[in-house]
C-alpha cells in the first residue's frame, strides 16, 4: 500500500463543563499512528446542556489557503497554523454538523433548523437556505433568504451529511429515507438507506455512511449490497470515564466522522476518538490511530490535510 495522506479530525467532547476542553482539531499521520492537538476548543460562552450541546468542532472543508471548519452555530475561517481568522454566524445555523465547499461557496448542514445553509466566500455572507419538511406524507423542500424570513428551529430530520457540485446538492440525516438528491429538477432519494447514518457520500457506483446505530462503517452498492466494517471494540478497562456515563450522554463504537483517501481507502472515526483506514475491496481495516480513551471524546469531522 502506498503512503497513507495526512487527515484533519475534528473532536467533540460530550458531557464537558465549562472551563474544560470540549474538543478541538488534530493533525493526524495515518501511517505512522501519531497525532498532533493543533487547536484547543475551551470556550466558555457555549451552552453545555445535553450531551453534545454546543461543544466542540464538527465538519472540516478547505478554499485556497484557508482551513473551513464548523463548531455548533458559527462558520469559522483559519490559516494553515489553525489560528481562527474569522467567526461567521447566523440566526439559521444551529448545530451545524457536516460542510463542504465548491467553487467560492460553502454549504452547511443547519441541522437545528433541518436546513442547509449556503455561505458566499467572496461576500463574506449567508446566502441561500433550503429547508427539509414534509407535506402529504411527501419530503419538500423549500428555499428561503437567510437575510429575511426563515424556517423554525426544528431537529426532525437530523441533517448532518453534505455533498455539492455546481447543480445539486446530496444531503441526508440519521430521520431521513437515505441520501437525498436535489437538483433543478426536484427532490429525489439518490439511495435509499436505513436510520441512524451519518456522513453519508457517493462514491463511485454506490454510496459510503456511517452506520451509527450499528457501529460500523459501510458501502453499499449500486445492486444494495452493503459491505459492513465494524468500528474497533476496546476492553472495557480501557476506556476512560466509562462508569461516569450512560450511554445517552456517550458510549463507546459511535460511528461518525468519514473521508476518502484514494479510490481504494476510506478513513473513518468511532468513539473513544480513534480513526481507521478501511480497504473498499474487502473491508479489511489497514490502519488504525487513536486520540483519546475517554468515551466522552468522539471524532467528528475528517479531511485529508490538502496542503
Amino acid at each position: 500500500m502506498s503512503a497513507l495522506p495526512k487527515v484533519v479530525a475534528s473532536s467533540v467532547i460530550r458531557g464537558s463543563q465549562l472551563g474544560e476542553s470540549h474538543g478541538g482539531l488534530y493533525l493526524v499521520n495515518l501511517d505512522d499512528g501519531t497525532a498532533e492537538q493543533t487547536l484547543d476548543w475551551n470556550r466558555t460562552d457555549i451552552d453545555v446542556s445535553g450531551r453534545g450541546g454546543d461543544r466542540g468542532l464538527r465538519g472540516i472543508a478547505f478554499h485556497a489557503d484557508r482551513i473551513l471548519v464548523a463548531s455548533n452555530a458559527a462558520l469559522l475561517i483559519l490559516d494553515r497554523e489553525f489560528q481562527v481568522l474569522e467567526n461567521h454566524t447566523h440566526r439559521y445555523l444551529q448545530h451545524c454538523h457536516e460542510i463542504c465547499v465548491v467553487g467560492d461557496h460553502v454549504f452547511l448542514t443547519s441541522t437545528g433548523f433541518d436546513s442547509l445553509l449556503t455561505f458566499d466566500l467572496r461576500s463574506r455572507r449567508f446566502s441561500h437556505g433550503f429547508h427539509l419538511g414534509a407535506e402529504d406524507s411527501s419530503l419538500k423542500v423549500r428555499q428561503f433568504d437567510p437575510q429575511g424570513s426563515g424556517p423554525a428551529p426544528s431537529r426532525r430530520f437530523h441533517l448532518n451529511s453534505i455533498q455539492a457540485n455546481a447543480n445539486d446538492l446530496w444531503f441526508s440525516g440519521l430521520h431521513t429515507p437515505g441520501l437525498l438528491h436535489l437538483s433543478p429538477g426536484g427532490l429525489s432519494l439518490a439511495s435509499p438507506l436505513p436510520s441512524g447514518t451519518h456522513n453519508a457520500t457517493q462514491l463511485q457506483d454506490g454510496v459510503i455512511y456511517n452506520d451509527t446505530q450499528a457501529d460500523c462503517v459501510c458501502y453499499q452498492n449500486s445492486s444494495g449490497e452493503t459491505l459492513r466494517m465494524p468500528v474497533p471494540a476496546y476492553d472495557a478497562a480501557e476506556i476512560l470515564n466509562l462508569d461516569r456515563f450512560e450511554s445517552s450522554v456517550a458510549r463507546p463504537g459511535f460511528a461518525r466522522g468519514l473521508c476518502l483517501l484514494d479510490a481504494e481507502h476510506i478513513a473513518a472515526g468511532s468513539s473513544p476518538s480513534t480513526i481507521c483506514v478501511y480497504r473498499l475491496s474487502d473491508g479489511r481495516r489497514v490502519a488504525q490511530c487513536n486520540l483519546s480513551m475517554d468515551v466522552r471524546n468522539a471524532i467528528h469531522g475528517l479531511a485529508v490535510w490538502p496542503y
